[in-house]
């Protein structure tokens, strides 16, 4: 049996208003014992109602209750939203009476994990959702918008249907040899079709690298040795003092975050602990996580001091970082440079000059300016990226048996492990473990 859910839906604290989402089969009657006003049971659906919410024989609160019948609904049950007054005091009083009439609190993200069960919303959707509620600037939100548009998912039913195509005629030619009307499956009819499915993973792929980091931001890290000045470009680019400057050396011991919206490019800043040999412990500590930040960063911003001849350290971090899309920001540049360093941008974040030629540079090393929103072909996480990562190599798998001239009917697991990592993306297969992890991390209300 489906339970009554209800939960708050706005951000908790004082407000003009507070929307209390309630959602089941009996949302709407157990929403109208408590409601004085029209009977919400004989109202039109997507109605918006006019009175009190009434208590043991007191008028809690003056309200509009939103009426969503079934199945024409965010999550395709019963639903009202009770708008009430934004204090703290009421709003939970509220939901305390919900509570006592019949409804249980909903658990983080159950509205929408009802609406992708009741098959209003599939996966990249409801991740899209999230998206939209945490974007940090104006591209990611036209991107997290396009897929809950369906834009993602359109692509997957398009990839997974020309496979269902495919598994269906090769079921034929093994079961029905004799059949004449049907499609010669071969060795070059499969390939056909497998190249042009890989082609456009590829594409996908490689447009994900830069989508992902639109939608949830470049994992910055500002690298480099002590007293470089890695914490005066850290407070630069936020524009605020947040990291401690100093002239002694090793003044930041651990990291120092903060998140920087410019244009269409959120950066999720760290600035590191200088790397250099150290006997102090704690500092040592801090050097050990700069080194994994390194490994974990999506972007590098490697800061060497132009006012001083590179050393052993410097050159050991231009080795490390080699492999890692990187900036060198070549600071100091207010000083007389006594080198000159290759592909660097030179800055003096003591005196914020250079800025704008560092976030080209950002642009550029990122792939941004190549990333074209209305293309429509990429993915917006992680998860989905690896899936479509998975269901690529499985297609990589098929055509090396392909060219091995191995029977077909062992080429097809292959084909059906991409047709099932595809329908894993927006959810057509799935583990209920997948779903309830996925659903744990929405917001309450949601």
């Amino acid at each position: 049996m489906v339970d009554d859910i209800c939960a708050i839906a706005t951000p908790y604290g004082m407000g003009a208003i507070s929307i209390i989402r309630c959602s089941g089969p009996n949302a709407i009657s157990l929403v109208n014992k408590i409601f004085k006003g029209k009977n919400l049971e004989n109202v039109a659906s997507h109605t918006i109602n006019y009175g009190y919410i009434y208590y043991n024989n007191e008028i809690v609160d003056e309200v509009l209750c939103n009426v969503f019948k079934a199945p024409k609904s965010f999550d395709g049950e019963n639903t009202v939203e009770i708008n009430c007054h934004g204090g703290v005091l009421v709003t939970n009083t509220i939901l305390q009476i919900l509570l006592k009439i019949g409804f249980r609190l909903a658990m983080r993200g159950e509205f929408s994990q009802r609406a992708f069960l009741n098959n209003k919303l599939d996966l990249t959707q409801a991740e899209a959702i999230m998206d939209i509620i945490s974007s940090n600037n104006l591209l990611a939100l036209k991107s997290s918008t396009k897929s809950l548009r369906s834009s993602t998912s359109n692509l997957i039913y398009e990839f997974r249907d020309k496979l269902l195509d495919l598994l269906a005629k090769i079921e034929v030619n093994i079961d029905y040899p004799e059949y004449e009307d049907s499609v010669d499956v071969t060795h070059d009819y499969l390939l056909s079709i497998i190249d042009d499915l890989m082609n456009n993973m590829q594409i996908i792929l490689k447009n994900s690298s830069v989508s992902t980091l639109v939608i949830h931001g470049i994992k910055t890290a500002i690298v480099g040795k002590p007293n470089v000045g890695k914490s005066s470009l850290l407070n630069m680019l936020l524009d605020e003092d947040k990291a401690i400057v100093s002239s002694i050396a090793g003044t930041t011991r651990d990291y120092v975050e903060g998140v920087l919206n410019v244009g269409n490019i959120t950066l999720n800043l760290v600035d590191t602990a200088g790397i250099h040999e150290s006997s102090d412990y704690v500092e040592a500590i801090g050097i050990n996580r700069s080194e994994e930040a390194i490994k974990k960063a999506d972007l590098i911003l490697l800061v060497l001091d132009v006012s001083k001849p590179l050393d052993e350290i410097d050159y050991r971090l231009l080795e490390l970082t080699k492999t890692k899309k990187r900036i060198i920001v070549a600071n100091k540049n207010d000083l007389k440079a006594v080198n000159e360093i290759n592909d660097a941008i030179y800055i003096s974040a003591l005196n914020h000059n250079g800025l704008d030629e560092l976030i080209d540079a950002i642009y550029k090393v990122t792939n941004f300016n190549e990333f074209n929103l209305d293309d429509g072909r990429y993915l917006n996480n992680s998860r989905q990226v690896d899936l479509m990562q998975k269901a690529y190599d499985s297609l990589v798998s098929a055509k090396n048996a392909i060219e091995n001239q191995v029977d077909i009917a062992l080429i097809e697991i292959d084909i059906k492990e991409c047709f099932d990592n595809l329908g894993r993306i927006t959810g057509q297969a799935y583990s209920d473990e997948l779903i309830t992890a996925l659903f744990s991390k929405f917001c309450l209300g949601k």
